[in-house]
């Protein structure tokens, strides 16, 4: 039976909303109104935290308008985790007119200071051509940054690139390095395509065992083709094979 090609990954279409404590969005009225005296008097920390509590209508009614204003404070400041937020609001359209090419700016700024989340989303930016040039090479080298910071969406989006030869040559030893290194994250489509690997016998050993294994946690976070490739390939494995990779997958922890 034919097999599920490899998969992208794709960037994430939500806002960074779980933030560090300190910057977490603020609870109740008392608490606003400290973070606002304090937002109105040019703190960045303070303008991100009301910027996140209107996105999220928590303390305040929620209106997408004023998270885009309270974010370009602290974005005009340089703040990265509010460059990146409202380079989100830009590339969807949420509470100012969509505009790729004020997404790519503000993911740019953000990707520049060292964000992860920024790189691997201007990375896709560059893959698709949106509010950019397309170029395969700008992809790769963004996704890269984000990849070796240890961002599993990145790792994964290079083992992809690497798979395919997108932006660089063929590589499936490289690829299935990457799809590794975001599968033990647990990243849901690296677990895939590193079952696609080892299915294939593509740059590594040929084990249809840890194909199962991998399609076994990729389909426990609800991917439909590691589901059917689990299916297909538990024929073709002993009882005892079955057994142990089941589990190996119920002990298994993202690392």
């Amino acid at each position: 039976m034919a097999m599920v090609s490899v998969k992208w990954f794709l960037f994430a279409v939500v806002l960074v909303l779980a933030v560090p404590l300190p910057e977490r969005a603020v609870a109740n009225p008392t608490e606003t109104a400290a973070v606002r005296k304090a937002a109105q008097r040019g703190d960045a920390v303070a303008q991100f935290k009301l910027g996140v509590s209107y996105e999220e209508g928590t303390g305040v009614a929620k209106d997408d308008v004023q998270a885009v204003f309270w974010y370009r404070k602290a974005a005009e400041q340089g703040y990265a985790n509010a460059q990146f937020n409202l380079g989100l609001m830009y590339d969807n359209g949420t509470g100012v007119a969509k505009d790729d090419v004020q997404a790519v700016a503000w993911y740019r700024k953000a990707a520049e200071q060292g964000d992860g989340d920024a790189q691997s989303n201007l990375a896709w930016m560059y893959l698709n051509g949106a509010g950019v040039v397309k170029s395969a090479h700008q992809a790769l080298a963004w996704y890269r940054k984000a990849a070796e910071q240890g961002h599993a969406g990145g790792q994964s989006a290079v083992g992809t690139m690497y798979e395919n030869g997108t932006g660089v040559a063929k590589d499936d030893v490289q690829a299935v390095f990457w799809y590794r290194k975001a599968a033990t994250q647990g990243d849901a489509v690296a677990q895939y395509n590193l079952g696609l690997m080892y299915d294939y016998g593509a740059g590594i050993a040929k084990n249809l065992q840890q194909a199962y294994f991998w399609w076994l946690l990729s389909s426990a976070q609800g991917d439909p083709d590691a589901a059917k490739n689990r299916d297909r390939i538990a024929g073709l494995l002993t009882s005892a094979q079955r057994a142990e990779a089941q589990a190996k997958a119920r002990d298994w922890k993202p690392k």
